[in-house]
């Protein structure tokens, strides 16, 4: 009779396939879990910037770009995507990988205001991304050329009593109109605004005699002021500005109740890893203590204002409360 060797059993077989398997996800998370979080960061961080290049957003990014770079060896790019309200980089960012090395650099304008201007933005404020830090506030200065007719708040607003309408302002961020928007209502004027995509370009045209006024905020307009290119007439916060202590409050130029700031914020996509999240947190708090952050802020009378993720979402839901009250009480219908 003819032997036969007897098939093996299928069991082991099955059993070493799934010993594989587990050991494989070991590995992959073995692997994986450094280079997403405990390794973080290992490579190049680009942080976009919904203002163009030379706004006090830019300026302020390119700080903290200075200070992650010498205090972590990494290198950190800053890339602006100005337009369409900060549409252009919010959506950029919303849609990039959530390994932390794509970073949304940004302001109360893409968070906070731009649900209350629009009836519809390509991005939700919440859902599409994952807060890290709010880093900063600051507050804006009242400019015209430095030949303008108009050498006090009150001559504006005389002067717009007596034409309604027919004076103009330029704003390049949703801080920069509300402010205008604020001082229009609290002084009972007609103005118009013209909108820009920076506050750069607005003061190019502004010393251009193309505007009468605008709002900037300080990292923008304080060098063009000191510098003789511009004349503050007042500032926006309640009060004066160290970098222009000799400048008055809108309030103590007869706008009374007048308050208006703007905030500077970190955030990555939506689901980005906690840990990542919190080393980046680490990182932003390190870097306020760095030269080049306390030098800017310094010059343009910036206040730091710190907070963990949490906190940077609790302050974003009260800020978009606030800023929807604004909008409605000047008025303005969502376009």
């Amino acid at each position: 009779m003819l032997e036969t060797t007897p098939k093996p059993s299928s069991t082991p077989m099955k059993l070493w396939r799934t010993l594989c398997a587990v050991f494989c996800s070991w590995g992959v998370t073995l692997v994986s879990t450094p280079a997403g979080a405990q390794d973080y960061p290992h490579k190049t961080i680009t942080i976009v910037i919904p203002f163009a290049s030379g706004s006090g957003t830019d300026q302020i990014a390119r700080a903290y770009a200075q200070a992650i770079t010498q205090l972590y060896k990494v290198p950190v790019v800053v890339d602006a995507k100005p337009g369409a309200s900060g549409f252009i980089a919010a959506q950029y960012v919303a849609k990039a990988p959530n390994d932390g090395y794509t970073v949304l650099y940004t302001t109360n304008t893409t968070h906070a205001a731009n649900e209350h201007f629009f009836k519809k933005i390509p991005y939700d404020p919440v859902k599409d991304f994952s807060p890290v830090a709010l880093l900063s506030k600051g507050h804006m200065a009242l400019v015209v050329p430095p030949n303008s007719p108009f050498k006090t708040v009150a001559d504006i607003v005389a002067e717009a009593k007596k034409r309604p309408g027919q004076i103009n302002f330029g704003s390049g961020s949703s801080s920069s109109r509300m402010a205008s928007e604020m001082f229009k209502q609290l002084a009972g004027v007609q103005m118009v605004n013209v909108p820009y995509k920076s506050n750069p370009l607005v003061i190019t045209d502004l010393m251009g005699g193309q505007l009468d006024f605008m709002f900037t905020d300080a990292a923008t307009g304080v060098p063009q002021i000191t510098g003789g290119k511009l004349r503050a007439l007042a500032v926006s916060g309640t009060h004066r500005l160290a970098a222009l202590s000799q400048v008055p409050t809108m309030e103590e130029a007869g706008i009374k109740g007048y308050d208006m700031s703007y905030w500077n914020a970190v955030y990555l996509p939506a689901g980005a890893p906690t840990a990542v999240v919190k080393k980046l947190n680490d990182m932003l708090s390190k870097s306020n203590a760095h030269p080049s952050v306390q030098a800017f802020m310094a010059s343009t009378s910036g206040e730091m204002s710190f907070t963990n993720p949490e906190g940077l979402a609790a302050f974003q839901a009260t800020e978009s409360q606030r800023w929807g009250r604004v909008v409605r009480a000047a008025g303005i219908e969502p376009e």
